[in-house]
């Protein structure tokens, strides 16, 4: 059985009983603007080093100045840009991921095809950047929120979507393993001879 080629956004659904490889459909991290605060440090710690590298009072000496500095950046700003660099949601055609931590990964999965609610929650300075927290659950496991996603109109359609994929083929796979009926059933036994 072969499916027409369309021109929709959906994409054609495998033969039944064919082996559906698993694709990304999207990476994200949380938005960005949680490091609005490191580039403010970022940007004072500069200025400060600037204007104080050469002239500070007399106990005080230029290492010192450098070595505050770097620590102040490290905290502030490299392991906070590290932490959300290292946070990410990946949506495939099967399930969704959640990795994040810093020195200590953790992995969360979700699968479409048990099928879950998507819950949107999106706050004042969310809906100004374009930006929501996106709550899957599927009633047994711990909720899983993907937090301050950007485009969350647009990730909350792609999950939509592949809910309602995953549970046809799930269910088309579930008809055709079953014994049919019909027409290409075995024809019933003849009555015994008395």
């Amino acid at each position: 059985m072969t499916q027409p080629i369309g021109t929709g956004a959906r994409p054609l659904l495998p033969a039944p009983g064919a082996p559906t490889p698993e694709l990304r459909i999207a990476r994200v991290r949380p938005h960005a603007r949680r490091l609005f605060w490191s580039v403010l440090v970022l940007l004072a710690v500069a200025g400060a080093v600037g204007f104080f590298y050469g002239n500070l009072p007399a106990p005080f000496e230029n290492w010192m100045l450098l070595t505050a500095a770097a620590v102040v950046v490290f905290v502030l700003v490299l392991l906070p840009f590290l932490a959300w660099w290292s946070h990410t949601y990946v949506i495939t055609t099967r399930r969704v991921i959640e990795r994040h931590g810093v020195f200590v990964r953790r992995r969360r999965e979700l699968s479409h095809v048990r099928g879950y609610s998507i819950g949107v929650r999106r706050g004042i300075l969310q809906r100004l950047w374009g930006a929501g927290t996106l709550t899957l659950s599927n009633g047994v496991d711990e909720p899983l929120r993907l937090r301050n996603i950007p485009n969350v109109a647009l990730v909350h359609e792609a999950l939509v979507d592949q809910v309602e994929v995953n549970q046809i083929l799930a269910h088309r796979d579930a008809q055709s393993m079953t014994p049919t009926s019909g027409a290409f059933a075995a024809p019933p036994a003849p009555p015994a001879p008395v």
